[in-house]
Parts: structure tokens; sequence; C-alpha cells
């Protein structure tokens, strides 16, 4: 596991830290080697809350590029200009998004045919590495203490996801104590419909 950071002036050391697993290192490799794409625009795209738009934050600051943001919410033609301009310029362009052409459905064909000639550049679902660490992460920002093997416990018994682990953070927050315990955890989550709980689980 290692991390990448930002330039100094955000608001909080947290918000700087970008975890790298097997979920996100071709990535991470793909633009550290930017200048081996064979355009100068690449396409990002992973899932909501997987630190996108902080890794294209940190690939803009490094290489002096540009980043389109959510680009399904911005004007097709305005990605297009922003793509020839990044050729013209020899400035590197990131395009961040949920999901690559034909799921991210672009009507407009010239801009489908330079989407396709960029590189394409994928956050996975968190991985049994990443979980833990996310975890940690989130617990840190609500001010909540787990041991590892808290965390280890619950990292098997939840959704794979990014936003999950949030949701996770967000509701044991309410719990009582910050000083968390497997107890505390399995009754909180239960409750709010966030573990994923065997049979043995169940019975204990």
């Amino acid at each position: 596991m290692s991390q990448l950071r930002l330039p100094l002036g955000l608001p909080e050391a947290s918000e700087t830290d970008f975890l790298v697993s097997d979920s996100n290192a071709r990535a991470v490799r793909q633009l550290e080697h930017w200048a081996t794409w064979p355009v100068m625009a690449a396409l990002l795209i992973g899932p909501r809350k997987s630190g996108r738009s902080l890794l294209a934050r940190i690939f803009a600051a490094k290489s002096g590029g540009a980043i389109i943001d959510d680009a399904e919410r911005v004007p097709e033609a305005d990605i297009f200009h922003a793509w020839n301009r990044a050729q013209q310029e020899r400035h590197p362009l990131l395009i961040v998004a949920d999901a690559a052409p034909p799921e991210w459905q672009v009507t407009l064909p010239d801009l489908r045919s330079r989407l396709a000639a960029s590189p394409l550049l994928e956050i996975e679902a968190p991985d049994d590495a990443l979980i833990p660490q996310l975890l940690e992460h989130a617990f840190a920002k609500h001010l909540l203490h787990a041991k590892p093997e808290v965390i280890a416990w619950l990292a098997k018994r939840i959704e794979r996801s990014h936003v999950a682990i949030l949701r996770v953070a967000d509701a044991l927050e309410t719990a009582d104590e910050t000083r968390l315990s497997i107890p505390v955890v399995r009754s909180t989550l239960a409750a709010a419909g966030l573990l994923n709980l065997s049979d043995e689980d169940a019975g204990q």
C-alpha cells in the first residue's frame, strides 16, 4: 500500500492522501507515464467516492495538465474543444467520468471517436488490501477509534464499495461510543442494514 500526495495548500492533510492497491495501481501507473499516451488525453473512470477526482487533481498538479471532472455533466462540445486544445498545446487532459462509452451515451460523433482514441484508465471496486485502509481513513475523519481486529472483522462483512464504507462510518458516528468494539459495530450496522452477516454470525 502506498500514497500519493497533493501539493501543500489543501485544508486538511487527510484529504491529500490517495491510497494505492491492486484495484487502482494500473491507473496510477498510466498517469505517471502520461508522456507515453498515444494522444494528449485520457479517460479516467471509476465508482463514485473512489478517489478519482482526487487522483485527477494530483495528476494535474504533477503534470501541469487539465482535468474535466463529472464529464457526463459537461457539454459535449466543451469536451471536444478541450480534447483538441490538449493536442495542439501538448498539455495532457484527463477526462473523469462514471463510465466509458457506450455506457456513457455520447451523442457527438467527433467526440466519440476522440474518446475511443484516448487511453482508458479504470479504478475498480476496493480490494481486500484497500478496504481496511479506507475504513481507517473514514473512521479517523469521524473521530472513531477501532482496533485492527474490529476493522478486520468489519471488512469481511460489508459491501465491497467505496460508498458503502462512507455509509458505515456515518452510521457508526451515531453510536454512543467513539471507541468501537465488535458488539457495538454489529448492533449499530445491523440496525442500519449495512452488514452482510453469515449464518454463523447471526447465531452469535
